[in-house]
């Protein structure tokens, strides 16, 4: 079983604590950010959601490793990209238990899905509503994480298809579905 709770009124102020820590010590380093967004269900008003805060750090390519060392210097542990082209992923330490944090390159394919599925979400709730039914329903009976995102995905691709992604960009996403670091059986 995979925990879906009701929306939390309170994960976007818990966001942007996050935000403003990450936003200090990125711009203490001199690296240059294009921006902290809050992705993932929890940034999505009135959906069902895992309780994990969704990070995504933006940055140019070139900026990926002094991005990723800021990160390393507040605790995080890089653990790649687990299949995600241009997104690298971070263990969060301890004192930041509940969250995914992720160095992104701006414009890239993986930005564009977590920006896409977000922006669509927030603007159809028809669409929201199908799919907390469906994160709800496959979440109470999924045997691990693998068959969590496999019980979705079909409802992704058309939130997806909502968004405008080609068929090709759909079809390259649906190829890098995989958990999240935390969900990573060890």
């Amino acid at each position: 079983m995979i925990t879906v709770v009701d929306y939390d009124p309170a994960w976007p102020a818990r966001f942007d604590v996050l935000r403003a820590e990450y936003a200090g010590a990125l711009a203490a380093a001199e690296v240059p950010v294009i921006s902290i967004e809050h992705v993932g269900s929890t940034s999505v008003p009135g959906l069902a959601a895992k309780p994990v805060i969704d990070c995504d750090i933006v940055v140019a390519a070139r900026h990926v490793e002094a991005a990723s060392d800021v990160l390393a210097g507040l605790g995080f542990s890089p653990v790649g990209e687990l299949g995600i082209p241009q997104r690298w992923a971070f263990k969060e330490p301890e004192r930041l238990a509940g969250t995914n944090t992720y160095v992104i390159v701006e414009g890239s394919l993986s930005l564009r899905n977590h920006l896409a599925v977000r922006d669509v979400l927030r603007a159809d709730p028809v669409l929201r509503e199908r799919y907390a039914a469906v994160k709800k329903r496959v979440g109470a009976s999924a045997a691990d994480i693998f068959a969590y995102g496999r019980g979705k995905n079909a409802m992704v691709q058309e939130i997806l298809a909502a968004a405008g992604l080609a068929a090709d960009e759909r079809a390259s996403i649906d190829a890098n579905q995989v958990p999240t670091y935390d969900e990573v059986p060890r």
